[in-house]
């Protein structure tokens, strides 16, 4: 992942406005740019532990991300543009509009896919959160909600915690908030993290913004905690997202599709995976 230099060697409490400390625009392999991960950036920003923009133009009969694991961890699927259509291993299958949220709690183990509905554009993001010890081997859950269900306050969408009034329906595992947010040019938005956030970042998928430094389209920034409010205004028409939470307080153990706080839950989760990876194979939903 290419960053620039990092200005201090950890986040810490400030009483001013917050600083920008680091920036990256990842690493891209086709459709999707990797803005984060567990083994750099999300080690700082845990429990957001993986973030990918997506962003190209679907084709008639072009394949998505056929069926593939996850545990230890939560994904979540917001779409700006373009609609995908999903199926998993708790039995849940559909298609997710743009404006909608995909929760998929993997916890001890799930399967998971994902594809264009239809021709053009498909543009948004997916999060990957670590989870707590009480939920990293738990039942997996998945919910969808339509843009309707996706609370919204002025130009933001709420997809975990809350902001202003607004609580989204997801149960995030731990004290977090992540929202997606559009401005037109010249408007301004000021975002005041929760007592005890003390990890906070954004993430740019249109346009450009001031936020106490310039930040285009593609960019992830990570933000000096502070008590402070982060205060945002859009150069041109701009579309972003935003983390802000406690910091996951355990270690980040690792497999090829799961995050777990320790070796052993690592291979509970894995175990679980090749035991519905099984069951798909005799059910032949994969290959």
């Amino acid at each position: 992942m290419s960053t620039s230099t990092l200005l201090r060697p950890a986040l810490r409490q400030t009483t001013g406005a917050p600083a920008i400390v680091l920036r990256t625009r990842g690493s891209t392999h086709g459709p999707i740019t990797r803005l984060m991960s567990p083994g750099d950036l999300g080690e700082l920003l845990k429990p957001f532990v993986f973030l990918d923009l997506v962003n190209f133009k679907a084709r008639t009969g072009q394949r998505g991300f056929g069926m593939h694991p996850h545990s230890g961890l939560a994904t979540l699927t917001f779409l700006l543009e373009g609609d995908v259509v999903y199926e998993d291993s708790t039995g849940k299958s559909g298609t997710l509009p743009a404006g909608g949220v995909e929760w998929m709690r993997a916890g001890h183990g799930v399967w998971h896919s994902g594809g264009p509905a239809t021709e053009g554009p498909i543009h948004g993001f997916q999060l990957w959160v670590a989870l707590p010890p009480s939920e990293e081997n738990a039942p997996a859950q998945s919910l969808y909600l339509a843009p309707s269900d996706v609370p919204q306050v002025g130009p933001v969408s709420v997809m975990l915690g809350r902001y202003g009034t607004a609580q989204s329906p997801i149960p995030a595992p731990s004290d977090m908030t992540y929202l997606a947010v559009r401005l037109k040019a010249g408007e301004r938005w000021s975002y005041t993290p929760p007592a005890g956030h003390d990890v906070a970042w954004l993430a740019v998928n249109t346009g450009q913004l001031d936020a106490h430094e310039s930040v285009s389209a593609g960019e992830l920034v990570i933000l000096e905690a502070s008590s402070q409010s982060i205060d945002i205004v859009a150069k041109q028409d701009s579309s972003f997202v935003l983390g802000s939470a406690v910091k996951h307080p355990y270690p980040l153990v690792t497999g090829h599709y799961s995050v777990h706080t320790n070796a052993s839950a690592l291979a509970q989760g894995e175990a679980e995976i090749r035991r519905i990876g099984k069951t798909l194979q005799r059910e032949g939903r994969l290959a």
